[in-house]
């Protein structure tokens, strides 16, 4: 990994990049939503106070920090202050129970929780039974950790650390099974961190609009470690409001978002060509982007929204061009440094280009493993460090990579596969249809119905008789959905992504 930042050979960790390119900087880094700015400097000696108050209270290189808190920048510059003591960041979302949390802190152990002040009390009895310490943090930077933090100067001796270390662990949402803890080391993060500043040409000029959560790898690594490293500015917000967003626009050059983001923009008539014209860049990653929201986004701004594929297990793996076409419906091509193969599931071999199969990636952006979980890591990275991702895509003979939905997701109907996305495509173009997901449900005959599940705009809903009589001249008849169900909203996680897991158990026994 020494390859990461030659220009230093002492440099081997992320902390220690982030100081060469930005430590002593004194230029704003975070503009926060209640007023208070931080420059880079000030960043630093926060995470320095943090990462001796974590020192004082036993933490260790090796040992795991638990963080359930709400968005505020002494949760980045926590991170950061892990990263520096040789600590191992845990973040968890906030709408977790204490059941889930239970889980959580049962298996990797940590040796201290971050939780928000007022929750302190509720995680006691969690806490002593896995004998872990509480501390809290508020959204202003109050709390036992920051009192402990602010008792002390900035001065502290960084862990020695190396480019293989780990310092993250990020559980998988857990849809089908048990949640999976994903090992990401220091090299892991600065390498995706510096293929996305090259790649999205992001400078110190940059300012980002960053109202994404801090306990997904996407606002927590894509969007705040570019930043660290480009010595680019974010202006902080807990959360994504339009109206703030379209107000915000001026004041920055850029926008990393989820497709939920750009449709409650399309849906605001204040997003126009003029409301936009200082931006350089809008990103979406998290879940797929329709082509028409790509193209009507196109048509009121006359910016093409920068579509990439990425994970928790390996950070981001490939984007579409910064200068050439971001072609709708692909995630462009892989990042430098950066491998991608489309392998049958079957037999793992390696299929041409245009064939659909199981997508795989190898590079410095791929974890380590799951934690505690060799089995389980075995399975999905192979003797070569290729990742089995579990999604599965084509890529075309231009190189962009397209993705076709989840391997777990495919439909096998009567001995025929089905790929969801190929029918959610020709639903979504029908008149009237907001957005559709295509599932399968056990079925006495077919072994399984494939099922659509369709929002639509009440003004002008079709019926499942129109769906069902426009795809029968676009899909062969195997991939027609045995049945058409309208809801008023699709199910989805925090980022965005459609439960088809949930609803695969709704549904269940609708063929009896």
């Amino acid at each position: 990994m020494s390859w990461l930042y030659q220009a230093d050979a002492s440099i081997t960790s992320l902390p220690a990049l982030v100081r060469a390119r930005t430590g002593g900087l004194d230029k704003t880094f975070i503009r926060n939503a209640d007023g208070r700015d931080f420059s880079f400097a000030d960043f630093w000696t926060l995470s320095g106070r943090i990462a001796r108050a974590l020192a004082e209270a036993g933490v260790e290189k090796g040992d795991r920090v638990a963080v359930q808190v709400e968005k505020s920048p002494e949760v980045i510059a926590l991170f950061l202050a892990c990263a520096r003591a040789g600590a191992i960041f845990l973040p968890l979302n906030t709408a977790y129970t204490l059941a889930e949390l239970d889980y959580f802190v049962g298996d990797a152990e940590p040796k201290i929780i971050v939780v928000a002040p007022e929750r302190v009390s509720a995680l006691a009895d969690l806490a002593a039974r896995h004998n872990a310490t509480v501390l809290s943090l508020g959204v202003a930077g109050d709390g036992t950790m920051m009192d402990a933090a602010n008792a002390g100067d900035g001065a502290f001796a960084d862990a020695k650390i190396g480019w293989d270390d780990l310092v993250a662990i990020l559980y998988t949402s857990g849809t089908t099974g048990r949640s999976k803890g994903a090992m990401l080391t220091h090299g892991n993060l600065a390498s995706n961190a510096l293929a996305l500043v090259d790649t999205w040409r992001f400078t110190s000029g940059d300012t980002l609009l960053h109202a994404l959560p801090v306990y997904h790898t996407h606002g927590l690594f894509t969007a705040t470690n570019t930043l660290m490293l480009s010595g680019g500015t974010m202006l902080f917000r807990p959360k994504f409001d339009a109206d703030e967003a379209l107000r915000l626009l001026p004041r920055a050059t850029a926008m990393m978002g989820v497709p939920t983001f750009y449709t409650r923009l399309l849906q605001h008539p204040g997003l126009t060509r003029e409301a936009t014209a200082h931006m350089r860049l809008f990103v979406s990653g998290s879940a797929p982007l329709l082509a028409e929201t790509h193209a009507e986004f196109e048509a009121r701004t006359g910016h093409a929204i920068l579509e990439r594929y990425g994970m928790t297990e390996t950070n981001m793996n490939t984007s579409n061009p910064y200068e050439g076409p971001r072609l709708a419906g692909t995630v462009g091509r892989p990042l430098p440094g950066v491998e991608v193969r489309v392998t049958d599931p079957a037999s793992a071999a390696t299929l041409p280009a245009g064939e659909v199969g199981m997508i795989e990636v190898r590079g410095p952006n791929v974890f380590r493993g799951y934690w505690r979980m060799p089995e389980k890591t075995a399975e999905e990275l192979r003797a070569d460090g290729f990742f089995i991702t579990g999604d599965l895509g084509r890529i075309g003979a231009d190189g962009y990579v397209s993705i076709v939905g989840r391997g777990k997701d495919l439909i096998i109907t009567g001995g025929f596969n089905v790929y969801p996305k190929e029918v959610e495509t020709e639903i979504d173009l029908i008149e009237g249809v907001i957005e559709s997901a295509v599932i399968g449900l056990p079925h006495r005959d077919f072994g399984e119905g494939v099922t659509a599940v369709v929002v639509t705009d009440k003004a002008r809903a079709p019926s499942e008789a129109a769906i069902l009589a426009h795809l029968q001249s676009r899909l062969a008849k195997f991939k027609l959905p045995k049945r058409v169900l309208f809801v008023e909203d699709l199910p989805r996680n925090a980022m965005g992504k459609v439960q088809k897991a949930l609803m695969r158990q709704t549904y269940a026994g609708l063929y009896g």
